[in-house]
């Protein structure tokens, strides 16, 4: 998948999906996040880009704060690490944040229901929030914040203005005039200091505390002031230990609520990462697509993000009528666009985004998106060119099923046009007859026969003005536009049936152009539900927990009980992500009691069942105690 993302520009739509979003930490998550191929996800994402989508339109605007470094802090937290007061205050405009967030969500739950299911179980830290704020001021530990530290900051004032005091009376002196470099009081770190020429630096009764860089200027601490210097000193220490008893005490009340403030930073985050889908579906004026899981695509005027100027927009249809299309045309006249704006509008789709396209438009959730895209035109290069195809397609075979979209380029091409053409028939109808919808353009007459005959492909043209002698960009269904294949097919690895059946089209045209009959694929969906059904056993992701544990319980309610470390512990639904079905990790009829119990009870509730002489004893013993202490009591 990753080949395919690649090829279609889509990491591209994701770097653009990530500027627009405000964390840190949101930014990687969209790095992160993958592409859905469950039908219910993907009409959930698209549901949250609308209602996110909806706020944008009306000019409202969600209150983050202090979300862009959150993740950086919160680690620094969890490490024992006290935060500086800007980091504090910084912390605290996130929690507010919070709170506000909660609120707007409140106030627009009829315009947004998702967004607002997603925000109303944020925990309140409304009395963390409201302490840091008392405490810091001004970027610094305020005097209020201990009685102590108030003490301390006025005694500071009172020695500072008694060590000012005497070095103006000093400066004052007419006797220190001519040794004076400059009638002024420097501080010097927390040393109160006057400059003093060099020369008379040994007349002077005090300590140096400094020398300027050329060594004509020296910075005196007078003795007069050195009792008073000192005592300031002990103050200034006092005052830093009392301010980092403060920081400190603020510090531990965040990591205390540690996974409250992890429920927070999830939920934002997440908000975070919708609103930036909602800011880029905005930008390039998308839609929300219908989606559907029953392979078909119809897509209404649409545009390709990435194309700047005036792109001529695309009407395309697949997977009803017909399940192959075979694109000709004349070269640089849109074929190979028209593919990559299919396969990127449906993977924006699928990502939740968007599209660019006209209301209407319909997408087909895929299992797969497989692409072979090649702009290598080399002549002298065609050999290796062809080699990369056929290497590509290759991997591509082995992958694709029922519900797959493949996308090929100039498919054949690079080789001998008769043996090429021969097996880019073979390789489609192999992708057909394995159930994937295909897409793919060529410039070979055999091939255009081969759509023309197939019941069930179709033949389309990109449309080319013979006056002008330029391409339009328009595709039109229905129309047509005016080597060692097989040994490299086979070296890739190609089925061998396949290569004898290209074998066979050299020198026989009779294509297999009968239409096959496949099964519908029914979508068994409740539109009312919103979320993710688990049963018990399922192994699953918790996002709080950063862990996978198993499913105890769901009962269809908000939040269902997962089993992590030997607990059973309530998570919300939607913190919780599949990794794989219980029927897939354990065999038919598998006792999924015992996942939950240790094999000591597990042998326990065994021998009792099987009647075992000694269970019962020991079940018999039991209840005589019971009977015993109760007769106590």
């Amino acid at each position: 998948m990753k080949d395919t993302l690649n090829k279609l520009q889509f990491e591209e739509i994701k770097n653009e999906v990530k500027k627009r979003a405000i964390g840190n930490h949101s930014k990687e998550r969209i790095d992160e996040m993958t592409i859905q191929t469950t039908l219910q996800t993907v009409r959930t994402r698209q549901t949250e880009t609308k209602e996110a989508r909806l706020i944008l339109e009306s000019n409202q605007h969600v209150p983050f704060m202090g979300l862009t470094r959150i993740d950086a802090l919160t680690a620094q937290v969890k490490k024992g690490l006290v935060l500086t007061p800007s980091e504090l205050i910084e912390y605290a405009d996130f929690l507010r944040s919070s709170r506000l967030i909660t609120k707007f969500f409140e106030k627009n739950c009829y315009q947004t229901p998702l967004l607002y299911a997603y925000s109303k179980n944020m925990p309140n830290l409304v009395e963390i929030e409201e302490l840091i704020y008392q405490q810091i001021k001004n970027q610094k530990v305020s005097d209020d914040a201990s009685r102590q530290l108030r003490k301390v900051r006025k005694q500071l004032q009172v020695t500072e203005k008694e060590i000012q005091d005497r070095l103006l009376k000093f400066l004052r002196h007419p006797a220190n005039k001519e040794m004076i470099q400059e009638t002024m009081i420097v501080q010097k770190g927390d040393h109160y200091t006057i400059p003093i020429k060099a020369s008379y630096k040994n007349k002077i009764p005090g300590s140096i505390i400094e020398q300027s860089n050329k060594g004509t200027t020296v910075f005196i601490e007078p003795t007069a002031v050195e009792k008073a210097s000192g005592h300031y000193q002990l103050l200034k220490a006092e005052e830093i230990a009392e301010e980092y008893q403060v920081l400190a005490a603020l510090t531990g009340a965040l990591a205390e609520k540690e996974y409250a403030i992890d429920l927070i930073i999830e939920t934002v985050t997440r908000l975070d990462i919708l609103f930036a889908r909602a800011k880029y579906s905005r930008e390039i004026k998308g839609v929300t697509p219908i989606v559907n899981k029953s392979e078909y695509i119809n897509i209404k005027q649409g545009r390709h993000p990435l194309l700047t100027g005036k792109a001529v927009p695309l009407d395309f249809e697949l997977g009803k009528d017909y399940r192959g299309l075979v694109i000709t045309g004349a070269n640089a006249g849109g074929k190979t666009v028209v593919l990559k704006t299919v396969g990127l509008l449906t993977l924006m789709a699928m990502f939740g985004l968007q599209v660019p396209a006209d209301e209407g438009t319909e997408l087909a959730v895929f299992d797969g998106v497989f692409v072979d895209i090649g702009d290598q035109q080399n002549i002298e290069n065609a050999l290796s060119t062809f080699s990369g195809h056929m290497h590509n397609i290759a991997a591509i075979l082995g992958k694709i099923k029922r519900n797959t979209l493949v996308l090929l380029d100039e498919i054949g091409s690079g080789t001998e046009p008769n043996e090429g053409a021969a097996l880019a028939v073979a390789i489609m109808e192999a992708m057909y007859e394995k159930g994937a919808l295909v897409v793919a353009t060529t410039h070979y007459g055999e091939i255009k026969k081969f759509a023309k005959d197939h019941e069930d492909f179709i033949p389309a043209a990109m449309a080319f003005d013979r006056e002008k002698l330029q391409p339009k960009y328009l595709l039109r269904v229905g129309e047509t536009g005016e080597s060692q294949a097989l040994w490299i097919a086979k070296k890739m690895e190609m089925s061998p049936e396949l290569i004898q059946q290209a074998q066979h089209y050299i020198h026989n045209k009779a294509y297999q152009t009968k239409k096959k009959a496949f099964q519908t694929l029914v979508q068994k969906e409740n539109v009312k539900e919103k979320l993710e059904r688990f049963s018990k056993g399922d192994r699953v992701f918790s996002t709080i927990h950063q862990k996978e544990g198993l499913i105890f319980e769901d009962q269809g309610e908000d939040t269902l009980i997962f089993y992590l470390d030997s607990e059973k512990i309530e998570v919300p639904r939607f913190r919780v992500t599949l990794k794989r079905r219980a029927e897939e990790l354990y065999p038919e009829n598998y006792d999924l009691d015992s996942l939950f119990t240790d094999f000591k009870t597990r042998k326990w509730q065994r021998d009792i069942e099987r009647g075992s002489k000694k269970a019962h004893k020991q079940l018999a013993k039991e209840a005589r105690e019971r009977q015993k202490n109760q007769r106590q009591t």
